[in-house]
């Protein structure tokens, strides 16, 4: 054999197999295979999508952004009250959740690591995010809705907030805990205490992942129908207090959706077609966040 023969031949242990050796051939056809499913399992999202969008785009104009709800039976109007109810109870779930998120995130991450307290948070964190959204909502409707004798703003918010709560721990709490011990030991070493190498060394580093999991848990919250329903139900005028009925796009679905009307019918796709954008905005923000943090 020539020293060319030698060059080209397969050494004994090589990585290099022959195109038609069985190996090579079984993991092409699972490679094709995995390409195969992964496209079978977009087509439900691409068919939502492009179904959502073609049904939505026959009444997006400046009045569905403006103007109150038909009256049924008839046409026109907008879901202006349901736009900005939505962000009024996404903002007060926010308000509640998030404070309450990033300080048990801070315990469990640097304070109570490692001990009993801090294994009972994290199971029932846990369990607290597996929990039906319904039941969520039932439970604000019992604690909250029948304690102040009206649904409202408020009451939907403090469902969502629940709602909330476990995925902005969990997020926060790992983002905490991704921060090089190196940068602990370095401040403890300076003279600084835990509490302040905690706040001014471990969170500010920790920030961007803290958004991700908040971007996050705003997208889940907003597009949440149960809760709602049992806690700010539903009005067709807008809002002069946080402690009234509130619209929502969510709920505006649900109910137009399955209206007789064709008015309320196109309506309640152009409704979905704004909430769509809202969650897939947020989460492309969460997106760019996570990219530009580990740049």
């Amino acid at each position: 054999m020539t020293a060319p023969d030698f060059a080209t031949a397969r050494r004994p242990g090589s990585l290099n197999r022959k195109p038609t050796s069985p190996r090579t051939l079984f993991a092409s056809a699972m490679t094709v295979l995995s390409i195969f499913f992964t496209l079978l399992a977009l087509i439900p999202l691409v068919a939502v999508l492009a179904y959502v969008l073609a049904n939505g785009l026959s009444r997006l104009d400046v009045a569905a952004f403006t103007q109150l709800p038909p009256a049924p039976g008839l046409g026109g109007g907008g879901f202006g009250n349901a736009l900005l109810g939505t962000l009024l109870t996404v903002a007060i779930a926010a308000v509640i959740s998030i404070p309450f998120g990033v300080v048990a995130a801070i315990y469990l991450s640097e304070f109570g690591r490692d001990t009993r307290l801090a294994d009972w948070v994290n199971f029932f964190t846990n369990v607290l995010s597996g929990v039906p959204s319904i039941v969520i909502g039932a439970f604000a409707y019992a604690v909250v809705v029948l304690t102040t004798g009206t649904f409202s703003a408020v009451a939907g918010g403090v469902a969502l907030a629940i709602l909330m709560l476990p995925t902005i721990v969990r997020t926060a709490a790992e983002a905490l805990e991704s921060v090089p011990n190196d940068f602990r030991q370095a401040s403890i070493g300076l003279g600084a205490t835990r509490l302040q190498t905690t706040l001014k060394i471990v969170f500010p580093a920790a920030v961007p992942a803290i958004l991700t999991g908040i971007m996050l848990a705003i997208a889940r919250a907003a597009g949440e129908t149960a809760p709602v329903l049992f806690t700010a139900s539903f009005s067709q005028y807008w809002n002069t207090t946080i402690w009234q009925p509130t619209a929502t796009l969510s709920r505006l679905v649900f109910s137009f959706a399955t209206a007789p009307y064709p008015g309320q019918q196109e309506l309640a796709w152009t409704a979905s077609l704004v909430l769509v954008a809202l969650v897939l905005v947020t989460s492309i923000l969460a997106r760019l966040v996570t990219q530009r943090r580990h740049k």
